[in-house]
Protein backbone atom coordinates (compact mmCIF):
# COMPACT_ATOMS: atom_id res chain seq x y z
CA UNK A 1 0.00 0.00 0.00
CA UNK A 2 1.14 3.85 -1.03
CA UNK A 3 -0.72 6.33 1.40
CA UNK A 4 -0.58 10.19 1.13
CA UNK A 5 -1.49 12.25 3.59
CA UNK A 6 -2.41 16.01 3.47
CA UNK A 7 -4.91 18.43 4.74
CA UNK A 8 -8.09 18.50 2.99
CA UNK A 9 -8.43 21.63 1.19
CA UNK A 10 -12.04 21.43 0.74
CA UNK A 11 -13.14 20.90 4.56
CA UNK A 12 -11.21 22.64 7.62
CA UNK A 13 -9.77 19.72 10.36
CA UNK A 14 -9.98 17.13 7.63
CA UNK A 15 -6.60 15.12 6.58
CA UNK A 16 -7.10 14.27 3.30
CA UNK A 17 -6.21 10.32 2.52
CA UNK A 18 -5.49 8.15 -0.69
CA UNK A 19 -4.30 4.90 -0.27
CA UNK A 20 -2.93 2.90 -3.19
CA UNK A 21 -3.11 -0.51 -3.97
CA UNK A 22 -0.68 -2.43 -6.31
CA UNK A 23 -0.70 -5.62 -8.59
CA UNK A 24 -4.21 -6.26 -8.00
CA UNK A 25 -5.03 -9.47 -9.37
CA UNK A 26 -8.83 -10.95 -7.48
CA UNK A 27 -12.39 -9.57 -9.15
CA UNK A 28 -12.87 -8.32 -4.97
CA UNK A 29 -11.08 -6.42 -2.40
CA UNK A 30 -11.63 -6.41 0.98
CA UNK A 31 -10.75 -2.76 2.55
CA UNK A 32 -10.15 -2.55 6.69
CA UNK A 33 -9.77 0.17 8.49
CA UNK A 34 -9.01 -0.52 12.27
CA UNK A 35 -10.97 -0.21 15.07
CA UNK A 36 -8.91 0.27 17.66
CA UNK A 37 -5.50 1.08 18.27
CA UNK A 38 -1.88 -0.49 19.87
CA UNK A 39 -1.35 0.92 23.80
CA UNK A 40 -5.36 1.07 23.99
CA UNK A 41 -7.26 -1.69 24.78
CA UNK A 42 -10.58 -0.70 23.78
CA UNK A 43 -12.52 -0.53 20.31
CA UNK A 44 -12.51 3.35 19.05
CA UNK A 45 -14.36 3.23 16.11
CA UNK A 46 -12.00 5.07 14.03
CA UNK A 47 -14.65 5.09 10.95
CA UNK A 48 -17.14 7.30 12.64
CA UNK A 49 -14.36 9.94 11.45
CA UNK A 50 -14.88 9.60 7.58
CA UNK A 51 -16.88 12.15 5.67
CA UNK A 52 -16.65 10.85 2.53
CA UNK A 53 -15.45 7.80 0.84
CA UNK A 54 -14.52 6.58 -2.78
CA UNK A 55 -12.72 3.94 -4.82
CA UNK A 56 -11.50 4.22 -8.05
CA UNK A 57 -9.15 2.57 -10.82
CA UNK A 58 -6.01 4.10 -12.06
CA UNK A 59 -7.59 6.01 -14.16
CA UNK A 60 -9.35 7.40 -12.20
CA UNK A 61 -12.89 5.42 -12.84
CA UNK A 62 -14.72 4.94 -9.82
CA UNK A 63 -15.33 1.56 -8.96
CA UNK A 64 -18.56 -0.04 -7.19
CA UNK A 65 -18.01 -0.98 -3.40
CA UNK A 66 -20.27 -1.76 -0.37
CA UNK A 67 -19.73 -1.71 3.04
CA UNK A 68 -19.43 -5.03 4.68
CA UNK A 69 -19.36 -4.15 8.61
CA UNK A 70 -18.74 -0.69 10.15
CA UNK A 71 -15.11 -0.49 9.40
CA UNK A 72 -14.76 -2.60 5.89
CA UNK A 73 -15.61 -2.04 2.57
CA UNK A 74 -15.71 -4.78 -0.09
CA UNK A 75 -14.81 -3.28 -3.57
CA UNK A 76 -15.28 -4.69 -7.29
CA UNK A 77 -12.10 -4.38 -9.25
CA UNK A 78 -13.50 -5.19 -12.89
CA UNK A 79 -10.25 -6.11 -13.52
CA UNK A 80 -8.29 -3.46 -12.55
CA UNK A 81 -4.98 -3.98 -11.46
CA UNK A 82 -4.34 -0.70 -9.22
CA UNK A 83 -6.74 0.67 -6.78
CA UNK A 84 -6.87 4.09 -5.16
CA UNK A 85 -8.91 4.51 -1.72
CA UNK A 86 -9.55 8.17 -1.49
CA UNK A 87 -11.55 9.69 2.14
CA UNK A 88 -10.87 12.20 4.26
CA UNK A 89 -10.52 12.15 8.09
CA UNK A 90 -11.62 14.63 10.89
CA UNK A 91 -9.37 15.93 13.00
CA UNK A 92 -10.75 18.09 15.36
CA UNK A 93 -9.10 21.49 17.25
CA UNK A 94 -6.81 20.53 20.21
CA UNK A 95 -8.85 19.81 22.83
CA UNK A 96 -7.98 17.62 26.20
CA UNK A 97 -10.68 15.48 24.93
CA UNK A 98 -9.79 15.60 21.69
CA UNK A 99 -6.53 15.64 21.08
CA UNK A 100 -4.23 13.33 23.22
CA UNK A 101 -1.69 10.90 22.56
CA UNK A 102 -4.05 8.42 20.23
CA UNK A 103 -5.45 10.92 18.18
CA UNK A 104 -4.87 12.45 14.87
CA UNK A 105 -4.94 16.43 14.08
CA UNK A 106 -4.13 18.72 11.37
CA UNK A 107 -3.70 22.91 11.20
CA UNK A 108 -1.57 25.53 9.31
CA UNK A 109 1.89 24.90 11.51
CA UNK A 110 1.10 21.05 12.62
CA UNK A 111 0.36 17.53 10.79
CA UNK A 112 0.26 15.20 13.60
CA UNK A 113 -1.11 11.56 12.56
CA UNK A 114 -1.73 7.95 14.51
CA UNK A 115 -1.59 6.02 11.18
CA UNK A 116 -3.80 3.25 12.97
CA UNK A 117 -6.77 6.32 13.56
CA UNK A 118 -6.81 6.32 9.35
CA UNK A 119 -4.95 4.37 7.22
CA UNK A 120 -7.00 1.67 5.93
CA UNK A 121 -5.62 -1.63 4.86
CA UNK A 122 -5.90 -4.45 2.01
CA UNK A 123 -7.45 -8.12 3.58
CA UNK A 124 -4.89 -10.48 2.90
CA UNK A 125 -1.69 -8.11 2.28
CA UNK A 126 -1.22 -6.44 5.80
CA UNK A 127 1.94 -7.91 5.66
CA UNK A 128 3.05 -6.11 2.83
CA UNK A 129 5.60 -3.21 2.93
CA UNK A 130 4.23 0.12 2.59
CA UNK A 131 4.96 3.82 1.86
CA UNK A 132 3.85 7.06 3.59
CA UNK A 133 4.19 10.55 1.62
CA UNK A 134 2.94 13.80 3.40
CA UNK A 135 1.71 16.41 1.33
CA UNK A 136 3.24 19.48 3.97
CA UNK A 137 5.59 22.21 3.17
CA UNK A 138 9.19 21.32 2.30
CA UNK A 139 10.71 23.27 5.01
CA UNK A 140 8.81 21.75 7.94
CA UNK A 141 11.02 18.96 10.28
CA UNK A 142 9.12 14.62 10.62
CA UNK A 143 9.62 13.29 13.47
CA UNK A 144 8.89 9.77 13.09
CA UNK A 145 10.18 6.44 13.96
CA UNK A 146 9.88 5.17 11.01
CA UNK A 147 12.89 5.14 7.87
CA UNK A 148 12.85 8.01 6.00
CA UNK A 149 14.03 8.54 2.03
CA UNK A 150 16.29 11.75 1.77
CA UNK A 151 13.13 13.00 -0.26
CA UNK A 152 10.97 12.29 3.10
CA UNK A 153 9.22 9.47 2.11
CA UNK A 154 8.65 7.07 4.63
CA UNK A 155 8.86 3.06 4.51
CA UNK A 156 7.57 0.13 6.98
CA UNK A 157 8.01 -2.83 6.33
CA UNK A 158 3.97 -3.78 6.65
CA UNK A 159 1.24 -2.39 8.05
CA UNK A 160 1.76 -3.50 11.22
CA UNK A 161 4.78 -1.38 11.40
CA UNK A 162 3.22 1.78 9.49
CA UNK A 163 0.35 1.93 12.20
CA UNK A 164 2.90 1.27 15.37
CA UNK A 165 5.00 4.92 14.34
CA UNK A 166 2.94 7.98 15.07
CA UNK A 167 4.59 11.16 12.92
CA UNK A 168 4.64 15.16 14.10
CA UNK A 169 5.41 17.42 11.43
CA UNK A 170 5.69 21.01 11.98
CA UNK A 171 7.83 24.01 10.85
CA UNK A 172 9.32 24.49 14.08
CA UNK A 173 10.13 21.70 16.70
CA UNK A 174 12.82 21.14 19.54
CA UNK A 175 14.99 18.48 18.31
CA UNK A 176 17.30 16.74 21.84
CA UNK A 177 19.21 13.89 20.60
CA UNK A 178 21.73 12.17 23.17
CA UNK A 179 23.28 8.22 22.57
CA UNK A 180 23.53 5.07 25.06
CA UNK A 181 25.04 2.49 24.31
CA UNK A 182 24.59 2.06 20.17
CA UNK A 183 21.24 3.22 20.57
CA UNK A 184 20.62 6.90 19.28
CA UNK A 185 17.51 8.54 21.24
CA UNK A 186 15.59 11.39 19.83
CA UNK A 187 13.34 13.97 21.69
CA UNK A 188 11.31 16.25 19.49
CA UNK A 189 8.89 18.69 21.20
CA UNK A 190 6.42 20.46 19.47
CA UNK A 191 4.63 23.41 21.26
CA UNK A 192 5.11 24.62 24.87
CA UNK A 193 7.65 27.72 23.73
CA UNK A 194 7.91 30.33 26.61
CA UNK A 195 7.24 33.76 26.00
CA UNK A 196 10.82 34.80 25.07
CA UNK A 197 10.16 32.71 22.21
CA UNK A 198 12.71 30.22 23.47
CA UNK A 199 11.92 25.90 24.31
CA UNK A 200 10.21 25.31 27.59
CA UNK A 201 12.90 22.47 28.38
CA UNK A 202 16.48 23.27 28.70
CA UNK A 203 18.33 20.65 26.30
CA UNK A 204 20.93 20.04 28.26
CA UNK A 205 19.03 18.63 31.43
CA UNK A 206 17.34 16.37 28.87
CA UNK A 207 20.03 15.11 28.03
CA UNK A 208 21.51 14.81 31.15
CA UNK A 209 18.18 12.96 33.14
CA UNK A 210 17.09 11.03 29.66
CA UNK A 211 20.45 9.81 29.16
CA UNK A 212 20.37 8.03 33.24
CA UNK A 213 16.96 6.57 32.90
CA UNK A 214 17.61 5.20 29.71
CA UNK A 215 20.90 3.71 30.31
CA UNK A 216 19.51 2.12 33.68
CA UNK A 217 16.70 0.79 31.56
CA UNK A 218 19.58 -0.92 29.28
CA UNK A 219 21.04 -1.83 32.07
CA UNK A 220 18.15 -4.04 33.15
CA UNK A 221 17.32 -5.88 30.28
CA UNK A 222 21.03 -5.89 28.53
CA UNK A 223 20.19 -4.51 25.46
CA UNK A 224 17.65 -2.25 23.76
CA UNK A 225 15.57 -3.78 20.84
CA UNK A 226 15.70 -0.97 18.77
CA UNK A 227 18.70 0.64 16.56
CA UNK A 228 16.88 4.37 17.60
CA UNK A 229 14.00 5.41 19.87
CA UNK A 230 12.11 8.57 18.83
CA UNK A 231 10.27 10.75 22.02
CA UNK A 232 7.64 12.83 19.86
CA UNK A 233 5.77 15.13 22.80
CA UNK A 234 3.14 17.25 21.89
CA UNK A 235 3.03 20.42 24.32
CA UNK A 236 -1.00 21.67 25.20
CA UNK A 237 -1.63 24.89 26.44
CA UNK A 238 -4.06 22.93 28.67
CA UNK A 239 -3.68 20.22 31.30
CA UNK A 240 -3.00 16.71 30.13
CA UNK A 241 -0.99 14.00 30.56
CA UNK A 242 -0.94 10.89 28.46
CA UNK A 243 1.34 8.70 26.84
CA UNK A 244 1.50 5.71 24.42
CA UNK A 245 3.99 3.10 23.41
CA UNK A 246 5.15 2.23 20.25
CA UNK A 247 7.21 0.42 17.98
CA UNK A 248 10.51 2.37 18.33
CA UNK A 249 8.58 5.49 19.65
CA UNK A 250 6.03 7.51 22.02
CA UNK A 251 3.55 9.82 21.97
CA UNK A 252 3.56 12.37 24.94
CA UNK A 253 1.01 14.83 25.34
CA UNK A 254 1.52 17.46 28.47
CA UNK A 255 0.02 20.47 29.75
CA UNK A 256 -0.28 23.42 30.40
CA UNK A 257 2.92 24.74 28.81
CA UNK A 258 3.47 27.23 31.82
CA UNK A 259 3.64 24.75 34.61
CA UNK A 260 7.32 25.01 35.03
CA UNK A 261 9.14 22.71 36.56
CA UNK A 262 5.92 20.60 37.23
CA UNK A 263 5.87 19.97 33.52
CA UNK A 264 9.44 19.07 33.39
CA UNK A 265 8.29 16.46 36.22
CA UNK A 266 5.45 15.11 34.41
CA UNK A 267 7.91 14.76 31.14
CA UNK A 268 10.22 12.79 33.31
CA UNK A 269 7.58 10.66 34.61
CA UNK A 270 5.76 9.16 31.49
CA UNK A 271 8.83 9.10 29.40
CA UNK A 272 10.58 6.81 31.73
CA UNK A 273 6.93 4.57 31.53
CA UNK A 274 6.67 4.79 27.48
CA UNK A 275 10.50 4.03 27.59
CA UNK A 276 10.21 0.72 29.28
CA UNK A 277 7.39 -0.44 27.20
CA UNK A 278 10.07 -0.71 24.38
CA UNK A 279 10.30 -3.95 26.23
CA UNK A 280 7.12 -4.87 27.57
CA UNK A 281 4.30 -4.73 25.59
CA UNK A 282 5.84 -4.01 22.84
CA UNK A 283 8.52 -7.23 22.60
CA UNK A 284 7.30 -9.26 25.89
CA UNK A 285 3.72 -9.14 24.67
CA UNK A 286 0.76 -11.26 25.10
CA UNK A 287 0.75 -14.41 22.50
CA UNK A 288 -3.15 -13.44 22.62
CA UNK A 289 -1.66 -10.06 20.93
CA UNK A 290 0.28 -11.54 18.40
CA UNK A 291 -0.42 -10.34 15.87
CA UNK A 292 -2.96 -7.94 16.34
CA UNK A 293 -6.76 -8.33 15.01
CA UNK A 294 -7.60 -4.46 14.40
CA UNK A 295 -11.15 -5.73 13.01
CA UNK A 296 -12.11 -6.82 16.95
CA UNK A 297 -11.44 -7.20 20.94
CA UNK A 298 -8.66 -8.94 21.63
CA UNK A 299 -8.71 -10.60 25.03
CA UNK A 300 -6.05 -10.92 27.62
CA UNK A 301 -5.73 -11.15 31.64
CA UNK A 302 -2.19 -10.14 31.68
CA UNK A 303 -2.51 -6.10 31.23
CA UNK A 304 -1.19 -5.96 34.44
CA UNK A 305 1.76 -6.93 33.62
CA UNK A 306 2.24 -4.72 30.65
CA UNK A 307 0.70 -2.13 32.70
CA UNK A 308 1.15 -2.38 35.96
CA UNK A 309 5.23 -3.15 36.26
CA UNK A 310 5.55 -0.82 33.47
CA UNK A 311 4.07 1.79 36.17
CA UNK A 312 6.02 0.45 39.04
CA UNK A 313 9.25 0.49 36.79
CA UNK A 314 8.64 4.03 35.47
CA UNK A 315 8.96 6.15 38.86
CA UNK A 316 11.26 3.30 40.50
CA UNK A 317 13.85 3.63 37.74
CA UNK A 318 13.59 7.15 37.92
CA UNK A 319 14.84 7.28 41.65
CA UNK A 320 17.76 4.32 40.93
CA UNK A 321 18.85 6.09 38.18
CA UNK A 322 19.16 9.41 40.69
CA UNK A 323 17.28 11.32 38.53
CA UNK A 324 14.57 11.45 41.30
CA UNK A 325 15.90 11.54 45.10
CA UNK A 326 14.16 9.98 47.85
CA UNK A 327 11.93 11.99 48.46
CA UNK A 328 10.50 12.70 44.66
CA UNK A 329 10.11 9.45 44.59
CA UNK A 330 8.34 8.41 47.57
CA UNK A 331 5.74 11.30 46.58
CA UNK A 332 5.39 9.40 43.21
CA UNK A 333 4.62 6.13 45.71
CA UNK A 334 2.13 7.55 47.90
CA UNK A 335 0.20 9.30 44.77
CA UNK A 336 0.43 5.71 43.95
CA UNK A 337 -1.00 4.39 46.93
CA UNK A 338 -3.82 7.21 47.16
CA UNK A 339 -5.56 6.73 43.77
CA UNK A 340 -5.49 2.82 44.03
CA UNK A 341 -6.65 2.48 47.68
CA UNK A 342 -8.69 5.44 48.06
CA UNK A 343 -10.54 5.04 44.94
CA UNK A 344 -11.26 1.24 44.32
CA UNK A 345 -9.28 -0.67 47.03
CA UNK A 346 -12.32 -2.16 47.46
CA UNK A 347 -13.32 -3.36 44.21
CA UNK A 348 -15.24 -6.85 43.40
CA UNK A 349 -12.92 -7.53 40.73
CA UNK A 350 -9.69 -8.85 40.61
CA UNK A 351 -6.58 -7.65 38.78
CA UNK A 352 -7.22 -10.37 35.83
CA UNK A 353 -10.68 -9.78 35.38
CA UNK A 354 -10.09 -6.13 35.34
CA UNK A 355 -7.62 -6.69 32.60
CA UNK A 356 -10.08 -8.59 30.29
CA UNK A 357 -12.62 -6.34 30.66
CA UNK A 358 -10.43 -3.47 29.42
CA UNK A 359 -12.26 -3.91 26.16
CA UNK A 360 -15.67 -2.75 28.75
CA UNK A 361 -14.56 0.17 30.17
CA UNK A 362 -11.18 -0.05 31.32
CA UNK A 363 -11.03 3.64 30.75
CA UNK A 364 -13.74 4.82 32.08
CA UNK A 365 -15.20 5.73 35.90
CA UNK A 366 -17.57 2.94 35.45
CA UNK A 367 -19.93 1.95 38.04
CA UNK A 368 -18.80 2.28 41.86
CA UNK A 369 -16.60 -0.54 43.15
CA UNK A 370 -16.56 -2.97 40.29
CA UNK A 371 -13.14 -2.73 38.78
CA UNK A 372 -9.47 -1.87 39.62
CA UNK A 373 -7.13 0.11 37.40
CA UNK A 374 -4.41 -2.47 35.67
CA UNK A 375 -1.92 0.65 36.45
CA UNK A 376 -2.28 1.57 39.89
CA UNK A 377 -2.94 -2.06 41.59
CA UNK A 378 -1.42 -3.43 38.90
CA UNK A 379 1.77 -1.37 40.12
CA UNK A 380 1.15 -2.04 44.01
CA UNK A 381 1.35 -5.87 43.10
CA UNK A 382 4.79 -5.64 40.86
CA UNK A 383 6.05 -3.64 44.36
CA UNK A 384 4.73 -6.61 46.65
CA UNK A 385 6.67 -9.04 44.33
CA UNK A 386 9.61 -6.90 43.87
CA UNK A 387 9.93 -6.99 47.79
CA UNK A 388 9.05 -10.34 48.22
CA UNK A 389 11.81 -11.57 45.95
CA UNK A 390 14.25 -9.28 47.20
CA UNK A 391 13.37 -10.27 51.03
CA UNK A 392 13.35 -13.94 50.25
CA UNK A 393 17.20 -13.53 48.53
CA UNK A 394 18.58 -10.85 50.51
CA UNK A 395 18.47 -8.42 47.53
CA UNK A 396 20.25 -11.32 45.20
CA UNK A 397 17.31 -11.25 42.88
CA UNK A 398 14.23 -9.14 42.26
CA UNK A 399 11.60 -8.57 39.82
CA UNK A 400 14.47 -7.04 37.75
CA UNK A 401 15.63 -10.81 37.37
CA UNK A 402 11.88 -11.96 36.09
CA UNK A 403 11.66 -9.05 33.80
CA UNK A 404 14.76 -9.97 31.98
CA UNK A 405 13.74 -14.04 32.00
CA UNK A 406 10.50 -12.67 30.43
CA UNK A 407 12.95 -10.93 27.76
CA UNK A 408 15.36 -13.74 27.14
CA UNK A 409 12.10 -16.56 26.72
CA UNK A 410 9.26 -14.52 25.16
CA UNK A 411 10.22 -10.93 24.04
CA UNK A 412 14.11 -10.96 22.34
CA UNK A 413 12.29 -14.30 20.01
CA UNK A 414 8.96 -12.34 20.23
CA UNK A 415 6.63 -15.72 20.60
CA UNK A 416 4.01 -14.05 23.18
CA UNK A 417 3.51 -15.08 26.30
CA UNK A 418 0.40 -16.47 28.57
CA UNK A 419 -0.53 -15.88 32.58
CA UNK A 420 0.92 -19.42 33.54
CA UNK A 421 3.97 -17.88 31.42
CA UNK A 422 4.45 -15.20 33.53
CA UNK A 423 3.77 -17.35 36.67
CA UNK A 424 5.89 -19.80 36.10
CA UNK A 425 8.59 -17.26 36.07
CA UNK A 426 8.02 -15.49 38.73
CA UNK A 427 8.01 -18.55 40.62
CA UNK A 428 11.42 -20.16 39.37
CA UNK A 429 12.86 -16.68 39.84
CA UNK A 430 11.71 -16.91 44.11
CA UNK A 431 12.31 -20.37 44.24
CA UNK A 432 9.30 -21.07 45.42
CA UNK A 433 5.61 -21.50 44.81
CA UNK A 434 3.34 -17.62 44.73
CA UNK A 435 0.17 -19.56 45.22
CA UNK A 436 -0.70 -16.97 47.73
CA UNK A 437 0.67 -14.03 45.93
CA UNK A 438 -1.44 -14.91 42.41
CA UNK A 439 -4.46 -15.73 44.56
CA UNK A 440 -4.53 -12.73 46.61
CA UNK A 441 -3.17 -10.16 44.67
CA UNK A 442 -4.34 -11.07 40.82
CA UNK A 443 -7.07 -13.11 40.83
CA UNK A 444 -8.56 -12.20 44.57
CA UNK A 445 -10.33 -9.17 45.41
CA UNK A 446 -9.17 -8.72 48.84
CA UNK A 447 -8.18 -5.45 50.67
CA UNK A 448 -4.31 -5.13 49.56
CA UNK A 449 -3.54 -2.86 52.42
CA UNK A 450 -2.39 -5.44 55.21
CA UNK A 451 -0.24 -7.16 53.00
CA UNK A 452 1.52 -4.14 51.38
CA UNK A 453 2.13 -2.75 55.02
CA UNK A 454 3.92 -5.92 55.90
CA UNK A 455 6.55 -5.28 52.62
CA UNK A 456 6.39 -1.74 53.35
CA UNK A 457 7.53 -2.14 56.61
CA UNK A 458 11.00 -4.20 55.69
CA UNK A 459 11.99 -0.84 54.34
CA UNK A 460 11.14 1.20 56.41
CA UNK A 461 7.97 2.79 55.05
CA UNK A 462 4.08 2.11 55.86
CA UNK A 463 0.60 3.29 54.71
CA UNK A 464 -1.90 4.91 57.36
CA UNK A 465 -5.43 6.15 57.11
CA UNK A 466 -5.98 9.36 58.61
CA UNK A 467 -9.87 9.77 59.21
CA UNK A 468 -9.74 12.79 61.10
CA UNK A 469 -8.21 14.74 58.38
CA UNK A 470 -9.39 13.02 55.49
CA UNK A 471 -12.19 10.40 55.31
CA UNK A 472 -10.34 7.89 53.89
CA UNK A 473 -7.27 9.52 53.00
CA UNK A 474 -3.96 7.86 52.59
CA UNK A 475 -0.41 8.53 54.14
CA UNK A 476 3.11 7.07 52.86
CA UNK A 477 5.10 7.04 56.19
CA UNK A 478 8.86 6.64 56.74
CA UNK A 479 9.65 5.27 60.09
CA UNK A 480 12.76 5.90 62.25
CA UNK A 481 14.12 2.43 61.42
CA UNK A 482 18.05 2.11 60.55
CA UNK A 483 17.01 -1.72 59.00
CA UNK A 484 14.71 -0.90 57.26
CA UNK A 485 16.23 2.49 55.82
CA UNK A 486 19.09 0.16 54.97
CA UNK A 487 16.92 -2.06 53.10
CA UNK A 488 15.20 0.00 51.18
CA UNK A 489 18.72 1.56 50.10
CA UNK A 490 19.28 -1.53 48.31
CA UNK A 491 15.56 -1.52 46.92
CA UNK A 492 15.82 1.58 45.39
CA UNK A 493 19.92 1.53 44.85
CA UNK A 494 21.02 5.12 46.63
CA UNK A 495 23.81 6.30 48.73
CA UNK A 496 23.57 5.75 52.25
CA UNK A 497 23.26 9.48 53.71
CA UNK A 498 21.58 10.43 51.53
CA UNK A 499 18.14 10.43 52.66
CA UNK A 500 17.12 10.01 56.53
CA UNK A 501 15.23 8.03 58.44
CA UNK A 502 13.15 10.41 60.56
CA UNK A 503 9.57 9.59 61.07
CA UNK A 504 7.73 11.61 58.26
CA UNK A 505 4.68 12.63 56.37
CA UNK A 506 4.71 13.25 52.77
CA UNK A 507 3.50 15.98 51.35
CA UNK A 508 0.24 16.44 49.55
CA UNK A 509 0.61 15.87 45.62
CA UNK A 510 -1.24 17.87 42.86
CA UNK A 511 -3.56 14.98 41.91
CA UNK A 512 -2.81 14.94 38.45
CA UNK A 513 -4.50 12.01 36.65
CA UNK A 514 -2.53 8.62 35.22
CA UNK A 515 -1.48 8.01 32.35
CA UNK A 516 -3.89 6.84 30.17
CA UNK A 517 -3.60 4.27 27.46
Amino acid sequence: MHYRLSADPTAAHYIDVEARLTDVVTPFVAFQLPAWRPGRYELQQFAKNIQRFTIVDADGKPLPFRKTTKDRWLVETNGASELTVRYNYYALLPTPNLLNAGSSFVSDTLLYVNPVNLCVYAEGRINEPCTLELGIPANWMVACGLQQDDDRLLRAADFYELVDCPLMAAPIMQHVQYEVQDTVFHVWIQGGRRTDGNPTFDADRIVRDFSLFSEKQIELYGEFPERDYHFLTLILPVAHYHGVEHRNSTMLVLGPNDEGEGLYQDLLGVASHELFHAWNIIRIRPAELLPYDFTKENYFETCFVAEGVTTYYGDLILRQSDVFDDSAYLKELQVLFKRHFENNGRAAQSLAESSWDLWLDGYEKGVPDRKVSVYHKGAIAALILDLHIRRLTNHARSLDDVMRTMWEQYGKPFVGYRLDDYRAVTEAVAGESLTWYYDLCIFGNQPLESLLNEYLAWVGLAIVYEEAELPGGIRLLEHNDPEGWKQRVQWLGGIPGESSYEERELGETDGKSVVAK
